[in-house]
């Protein structure tokens, strides 16, 4: 009966680990992150926050509403995604397009009603201030995003539907849609990224 007992509890141990694994991984990433943008800021180049990585730091996102502000990083991959938010599509020319995980980084994004805010940082220390406009459940097997049908200054979130699965593989997307609050002219003009 020990035997059976203590074979249980490490059994119990490690599917506890592997459950925690993901969100402990996005919360030390997110340290890490914190200073390759401040050097990404401070020196205006791309900073790695670990020198194997494949990705940098392009932005800082925050909801004002839930106290929440994360690092983006480039790229939409797996790799990126499993330590921050992921710019997909975008820059100074065009809609911004960031996509992140809806069980770490983005599961905040179930609570987000149109006229909440958000705001996105660029490299050179410049905030653009956003409001949600739009929250939609789309299924990715039948709609598309377009971003030629897009507003240039518009942002869209992007992360797995339904926020409570346990299969990540669905094909149900959640996305929120984003409009600055003020219209800057060209003398002061704002870049997103």
């Amino acid at each position: 009966m020990r035997r059976f007992l203590v074979l249980l509890t490490s059994a119990s141990l490690i599917v506890l680990m592997f459950g925690l694994w993901i969100p402990l991984k996005a919360l030390v990433a997110q340290e890490l992150l914190e200073q390759a943008w401040s050097e990404s800021q401070a020196q205006q180049t791309e900073q790695r926050p670990w020198p194997w990585a494949d990705t940098w730091p392009v932005a800082r996102l925050e909801l004002p509403e839930f106290g929440v502000s994360m690092i983006v990083l480039e790229g939409g991959h797996g790799e990126s995604l499993a330590f921050g938010p992921g710019r997909v599509f975008g820059g100074e020319h065009g809609p911004l397009i960031l996509a992140g995980h809806r069980d770490t980084h983005f599961r905040h994004l179930q609570n987000v009603q149109p006229g909440n805010q958000l705001r996105v940082q660029d490299q050179s220390r410049r905030w653009q201030e956003y409001e949600v406009t739009d929250v939609a459940i789309v299924d990715s097997r039948t709609e598309s995003i377009d971003t030629h049908q897009l507003p240039q200054d518009s942002v869209l979130l992007i992360t797995c539907y339904p926020f409570d699965t346990l299969d990540a593989r669905g094909p149900l997307r959640y996305v929120v849609k984003a409009r600055p609050t003020t219209q800057k002219g060209p003398n002061n003009a704002v870049a997103i990224l």
